[in-house]
């Protein structure tokens, strides 16, 4: 319950930030052009808080914290006098309307660029891309790829984490081949070609590096024990944080996996563990549980082991100056737009199924598990959404940012605006699709969350 609301409220946060900028940019802009603003709000529904500023301005945030507007005085909605008329957005010319509805967007991007500035002046701890294992009859282990050595590049694009390389594979999606380059342990240089034309990425939300077989160093889980589980099978059988298992059933365990693999053999049964506890042995039956995972019922204790610390020399963190960490996060920034618009158009070309689109429970899950981890990590994840929101609003659908731009520049063309009957008619099928894609979205944060 506690992971829920703290999910809950990290979505809250980070939509209340994303839409408060893409409405500012709307609202600082417009003023700028000499429109009169009538609401700004955040939220929809009933406001939990308003003030009227002395410019007539009403400012407001409203309790359903699913987006927001800037609504201007426009006299083909509003009663506006001769006075006014002047100040009101239709009055505006196109190039000054076009601003003003590009700046939401616009808006998103510079924001990014600033929390991702702040980042890399915080400091990203990361470990190096360490190949730890390939997993048999996979993309990465039909082209020989090894384990031991770091990814260095993909496709000539120099890959610092396991998180840009991430990021790389999924670009890559859709394309016949990706060219990998390795440097092993020996420092010596391996080029792999990996054949990727039947690999399409799949829908258990996994990195896309996994997907192909290649599987991240991980430091070594011993069989000490570190947390025992509230109200789980090894706290009902009086097993202790420090505990150590040499054996269960009498067969001697040198590492986690070979516990792993017995608990998961052994749902429901009653098993004789054998600890060493404060240099005495002891001998303890623990009555497993059980749990399903994916059409299959297997066993659970209930415990956590002691995971050896990375090696040093794996780790190193991302750090920069003021200004390099301006470069940085600008140049991440472009990488995201580019990586968005691509994969929309594998979107519409059917290289990548709708099946992929995520909804808000998906943002919230990703929200409170990257604030979880620190600021660091919450502020790569705001920039990410910040990004996708954007790109998003500027696609060329009617009721977002990107159809109003579409009918500004026939308007610039044509010299005469679209007329009120097209841009309703044009308004119901973009609300239609758009509704069609939320729905879509929400539908598979279900069956991922009752898979």
């Amino acid at each position: 319950m506690l992971d829920v609301l703290w999910s809950l409220a990290a979505f809250v946060v980070t939509l209340g930030i994303l839409v408060t900028i893409h409405e500012f940019g709307h609202f600082w802009v417009a003023r700028r052009c000499g429109v009169k603003v009538l609401t700004f709000s955040v939220g929809f529904g009933k406001p939990l808080w308003q003030h009227q500023a002395a410019d007539g301005t009403h400012y407001q945030l409203g309790a359903i914290p699913l987006g927001g507007y800037v609504r201007m005085l426009d006299s083909r909605v509003d009663q506006v006098s001769a006075e006014d008329y002047p100040q009101s957005f239709n009055a505006k010319s196109v190039k000054q309307r076009a601003a003003i509805v590009a700046a939401g967007p616009i808006a998103n991007f510079l924001l990014a660029i600033v929390v991702l500035w702040g980042m890399f002046i915080i400091g990203v701890p990361s470990v190096k891309p360490i190949i730890g294992s390939v997993s048999e009859n996979s993309v990465a282990a039909a082209a020989g790829v090894r384990s031991g050595g770091e990814i260095i590049a993909i496709n000539d694009q120099l890959t610092a984490d396991w998180q840009q390389i991430n990021l790389a594979f999924a670009g890559a999606v859709g394309a016949d081949t990706v060219v990998i380059d390795v440097r092993d342990a020996k420092q010596r240089l391996q080029r792999y070609q990996l054949d990727i034309s039947e690999w399409r990425i799949g829908q258990q939300q996994q990195p896309t590096f996994v997907e192909l077989g290649l599987l991240p160093f991980r430091p070594q889980a011993t069989t000490e024990l570190v947390e025992i589980a509230a109200n789980s099978p090894a706290q009902r059988a009086g097993l202790q944080a420090g505990d150590i298992i040499v054996a269960i059933d009498g067969t001697l365990v040198s590492e986690w996996s070979q516990i792993r693999d017995i608990i998961a053999a052994n749902a429901d049964s009653t098993l004789q563990f054998e600890l060493l506890r404060n240099g005495q042995v002891l001998r303890q039956p623990v009555t497993l549980g059980a749990q399903q995972v994916e059409q299959r019922r297997i066993g659970f204790l209930g415990v956590v082991p002691y995971v050896e610390p990375y090696p040093p020399e794996y780790q190193f963190e991302q750090r920069y100056g003021v200004l390099e960490s301006l470069q940085q996060g600008s140049e991440r920034t472009w990488e995201l737009m580019v990586l968005s618009v691509k994969m929309i158009g594998k979107l519409l070309t059917g290289v990548v199924s709708v099946n992929q689109l995520s909804g808000p429970v998906a943002i919230a899950e990703g929200a409170g598990a990257s604030a979880s981890y620190g600021l660091v990590y919450f502020l790569g994840f705001l920039a990410l959404i910040s990004v996708n929101l954007g790109i998003v609003n500027l696609l060329p659908l009617p009721i977002l940012d990107g159809g109003h731009l579409v009918f500004l520049t026939i308007e610039g063309i044509r010299k005469r605006a679209v007329s009120d009957r097209v841009q309703e008619i044009c308004y119901r099928v973009g609300g239609i699709l758009i509704f069609a894609l939320m729905a879509i979205a929400i539908s598979n944060d279900v069956l991922r969350l009752t898979q």
